[in-house]
């Protein structure tokens, strides 16, 4: 890889670049380990959204869907066997980059059902199903950061399983996930396991804020709200690393990390630009820290790599402008904690209609499989 690259260069800065995609064609038509090898890719997050996409589109999953529909296999296994299967092809081709960075990237991310989001035990059976049947090292298991979530990352954390904890929009919600980590790590060290198998990353969204509070400002509508537009997300997330290290520092969390576990990484999710107005690379290039990871879509990965301006830095020593920002929307009556309430209740929500899409999607396809 040409050093010089922007995404070398990111990569450089302490970025680890994660593809949030994947689908069966991806796997097989080489592309996956092409970005491996030409775009500093070093891991996969993926989501309901994600794989309802994948089914609807071509021929990838044909030969499968019809072996499953002659077997007589439900909708909800035969998801569950697609998915676990895509899964574990890509933890294979990204064995390499697990072993060459001992386990911090070349991991490929599957989340429980999202109907479960507000249920601790059902997610933390179901978060123990995928882990067993994935059955790599390098496999992270996604569980919402509901309050229900919270428990089930304790008690995963605690089995051994590796999590990335997702939809977390807000910075109190932020340390009670690290919080809940750093439990699950106690757990898994009384119980004799070995804390440096276990990887975990927090997923912190960002566009879906600056949308969510830009309807705000722009209802409001006088000069100095609408300065505010667009500036919301990437100063919440900025805290969020602040809040990243001032927890790893405690006395607990490097107890922890003497006895050889790993902080929990903050990840930047929904780093897609949704305005067409802001520059295409803007949730790339103002989140650049060390020991991060930024999942992107395809379209914000080539959109970075063509011409992307990286910094070594845009969040550490952000921290006051970014609270004067918070403060600023606080002025003006937009409630931060109504925003992030409201925001993970739509994640929720879109991930259910995604996932009854995706089973929709393999009903219909084990119902035309099986009329053949």
């Amino acid at each position: 890889m040409i050093e010089t690259t922007p995404l070398a260069q990111l990569s450089a800065a302490g970025v680890s670049i994660w593809l949030d995609d994947l689908s069966r064609d991806r796997i097989t038509s080489g592309s996956l380990q092409d970005l491996i090898n030409t775009s500093n890719v070093v891991g996969v997050t993926t989501n309901p959204t994600i794989f309802a996409s994948a089914l609807s589109k071509g021929e990838a999953y044909v030969e499968q869907v019809a072996a499953l529909a002659e077997a007589g296999t439900s909708v909800t296994d035969a998801v569950f066997a697609i998915t676990t299967d895509d899964v574990t092809a890509a933890c294979d081709i990204f064995r390499p980059v697990y072993d060459r960075t001992r386990g911090v990237d070349g991991r490929v991310s599957i989340e429980v059902e999202p109907g479960l989001a507000r249920d601790s035990a059902g997610t933390i059976a179901q978060a123990t199903q995928l882990w067993a049947k994935v059955n790599r090292p390098n496999a992270m298991i996604k569980i919402p950061a509901t309050v229900e979530g919270l428990k089930a990352i304790t008690e995963a954390t605690g089995l051994g399983i590796s999590v990335n904890v997702t939809l977390i929009f807000s910075l109190e919600r932020h340390r009670q996930v690290i919080d809940a980590y750093l439990s699950g790590l106690e757990k898994a060290q009384a119980a004799g396991l070995d804390l440096s198998a276990i990887h975990s990353v927090a997923s912190f969204f960002v566009s879906r804020v600056d949308t969510e509070i830009n309807a705000s400002l722009e209802a409001i509508g006088t000069p100095d709200a609408l300065d505010l537009k667009s500036k919301a997300g990437i100063a919440n997330a900025q805290l969020a690393y602040e809040v990243y290290e001032q927890a790893f520092s405690s006395e607990r969390a490097l107890g922890l990390i003497a006895s050889g576990a790993t902080p929990q990484r903050p990840l930047w999710a929904s780093t897609g630009v949704k305005d067409p107005t802001l520059p295409d690379t803007l949730y790339v290039t103002e989140l650049v820290a060390p020991e991060v990871v930024n999942t992107m879509p395809e379209k914000t990965l080539l959109a970075t790599q063509d011409h992307g301006l990286i910094p070594e830095d845009s969040v550490t020593g952000s921290y006051a402008a970014a609270n004067a920002v918070l403060a600023a929307l606080a002025a003006r009556g937009v409630s931060y904690d109504d925003v992030t309430r409201v925001l993970e209740e739509e994640g929720v929500s879109k991930f259910v209609i995604s996932w009854n899409e995706l089973l929709d999607t393999v009903g219909t396809a084990l119902e035309g499989a099986s009329t053949r």
